[in-house]
């Protein structure tokens, strides 16, 4: 159970913070990942930018090991300095082995507390120059969603929030469970432009058309079925011509590439075990041999699948 302690703190900005509590809570309640969510202030009522008061806060946690800290914005945090008792409270969830993930100005206060210097970073673009400026051991950069380095991400304004709990959920807990908890809250997944991997588990999903999720969902699961076009209208609940139609209307590619791609994420997961022959992998992706798997990842990735499979390490003798 990884603990998620909130630092909330007078002036908090309130999307800022329930959108990566939203993210973490659908996971952890409908899904079965493994996230204990608290939310922590130096005293038991805070007001928000908003006027609203949030009550009923938890003292500041012993930090442990393996904590996530998240660190939403205050308009004020570009002008003001924290509390010595909130640095202090940094410092030590820093020396626990901590993991740190900012939202907007919320970036000022890991500042503060030294815990961007000599790191890269970002926050809301309004504040770029200021935070360059307030730390110059900092590298800011700009046009991100959000950056990570070492134990911090800081993320961009209020909805980029969001994007960052969902990529810590995908690090995790897999994209398959992030693709379902994005299309719970029916939100598009935004991810970095340097994002290192690309996952068609989450790509192709930015739609709200119900008969193509269930059938990716149904397609995801069943990733060695070949079943023809027919069947897999049925399981959409629409006619042959429709499903086609629309699917690559909401998606942007043909129900055929999605499932060739499907295929091939498969093939990659499964050639990480050097016991499984290239037979045997085409066979569990229902790609029913070699030949076609060859053909297929040659077209796809431009080399023979052979590249990517890692290579046996020797044993050891004693």
């Amino acid at each position: 159970m990884t603990r998620v302690v909130f630092l909330i703190l007078p002036g908090v900005e309130l999307l800022d913070f329930a959108g990566p509590l939203q993210v973490l809570h659908e996971a952890s309640l409908h899904f079965g990942a493994s996230y204990e969510l608290h939310a922590c202030a130096p005293q038991v009522e805070v007001p928000t930018d908003q006027g609203l008061r949030l009550a009923g806060l938890e003292p500041l946690l012993e930090p442990r090991s393996g904590d996530c800290v998240f660190v939403p914005g205050d308009p004020e945090f570009p002008r003001s300095r924290p509390s010595p008792e909130v640095l202090e409270w940094l410092w030590k969830a820093d020396r626990a082995g901590a993991r740190f993930f900012s939202i907007c100005t919320g970036a000022f206060l890991l500042g503060d507390a030294g815990l961007l210097d000599g790191r890269q970073c970002t926050t809301h673009w309004k504040y770029l120059e200021r935070l360059q400026q307030r730390f110059p051991a900092a590298h800011v950069l700009s046009d991100r969603l959000f950056v990570t380095d070492g134990s911090v991400t800081s993320s961009a304004g209020i909805v980029a929030g969001v994007d960052m709990a969902l990529d810590l959920l995908e690090q995790d807990h897999g994209p398959m469970l992030t693709a379902r908890v994005a299309r719970e809250m029916v939100v598009y997944i935004r991810r970095d432009g340097f994002h290192s991997q690309l996952s068609v588990y989450l790509d192709y999903r930015g739609h709200i058309h119900q008969g193509i999720h269930s059938l990716q969902d149904w397609l995801v699961a069943h990733p060695c079925e070949d079943l023809a076009l027919p069947d897999l209208a049925r399981k959409a609940n629409m006619s042959v011509r429709n499903l086609t139609r629309q699917f690559r209307a909401v998606t942007g590619i043909s129900l055929q590439d999605y499932i060739t791609r499907l295929k091939l994420e498969r093939a990659r997961d499964l050639m990480r075990d050097p016991s499984l022959t290239l037979e045997a992998i085409a066979e569990q992706c229902g790609l029913g041999e070699a030949r076609r798997l060859r053909r297929l990842w040659r077209q796809a990735f431009g080399e023979a699948p052979s590249k990517a499979r890692r290579p046996v390490q020797p044993s050891v003798q004693t």
